[in-house]
């Protein structure tokens, strides 16, 4: 049935002229590894009347990065969000298991493409004084089509963005904990312009819904 994990992360929106500022010293973060650029494609999948999207579960499958395959993102927690991942396969079509896994969503609806984003990611890992991996700063840079209407047809959407997703070190301890480092780094990126998300994902966005 595929992998799963929670993943805790804060977006934020960004204008053009917006540059990543140094992180080092902002809570626990000791350095910084060399950034790795890399390019992401995703096609999201979804009933014709959107019922995954209206209880807040996405259904993607990505290629590009260190995580290609299907995922589903479940609707958030009181921390986080569980992400599960199944293997890529060689076939785009949407593969049992995971039809399985949303059956009382979705019933014998078929799942369609909804939309398609692309991203351009420059990422840098985040690590505290042992060396561990406290969290990783994504430097998201996003074209976004809207596939409802067919292919060829869809609105396009470009916006920039960054997220910040806690990693192994980062993730432990107390949620306090957690959201202690956040804030601190969050207080960093604001000072060079990060503003709360105007968005609740990716796929929302591209959708142009909030």
């Amino acid at each position: 049935m595929g992998s799963g994990a929670v993943e805790i992360e804060r977006k934020y929106d960004v204008d053009a002229a917006a540059q990543v500022p140094s992180l080092v010293g902002a809570g626990r973060v000791a350095s910084a590894d060399e950034s790795d650029a890399y390019d992401l494609d995703a096609t999201y999948y979804d009933t014709v009347d959107l019922a995954l999207a209206r209880r807040r579960i996405a259904m993607r499958r990505r290629v590009g990065g260190h995580d290609a395959g299907w995922h589903i993102k479940w609707p958030p927690l009181e921390e986080g969000r569980r992400e599960q991942q199944f293997a890529l396969g060689d076939d785009e079509g949407v593969p049992d298991d995971i039809r399985a896994a949303l059956a009382e969503f979705i019933d014998d609806a078929p799942l369609v493409p909804i939309a398609r984003v692309q991203n351009h990611r420059i990422a840098t890992v985040l690590r505290d004084a042992d060396g561990g991996a406290l969290a990783e700063l994504a430097d998201d840079h996003v074209l976004a089509t809207d596939l409802r209407d067919g292919p060829g047809n869809g609105t396009q959407r470009r916006w920039q963005e960054w997220e910040v997703e806690l990693l192994d070190a980062g993730s432990v301890g107390e949620a306090s904990d957690r959201a202690a480092l956040l804030d601190a780094i969050e207080a960093r990126l604001a000072e060079a312009g990060a503003q709360p998300p105007s968005s609740g994902s990716k796929l929302a966005r591209a959708l142009g819904l909030s």
